[in-house]
């Protein structure tokens, strides 16, 4: 099956500085982060975060099913080397 993403949420980690969000394989839930440089390094804070997330959201997941299938794993991190 291809890695989908039907569940829109997505969080602010302030210990790491990303926004965590989650695919699924079929059945199987996938969890990513995209760090802050994957974001274009927006402002410190919860909504600076998201924002730069959803406004860069397609791209972030095209890039996560290219990692994805490069090797499956449960957790990813994205950065801006994956976004290029």
């Amino acid at each position: 099956m291809a890695l989908e993403f039907p569940n829109q949420s997505r969080s602010y980690d302030n210990n790491g500085k990303r926004v965590r969000f989650t695919g699924h394989d079929g059945m199987f839930e996938v969890m990513f982060f995209a760090r802050a440089d994957a974001l274009r390094n927006p402002a410190d804070g919860e909504e600076p975060y998201l924002a730069a997330f959803d406004a860069a959201r397609e791209k972030i997941y095209d890039a996560a099913r290219r990692i994805y299938l490069k090797g499956r794993k449960a957790v990813y991190t994205l950065t801006a080397s994956d976004l290029t």
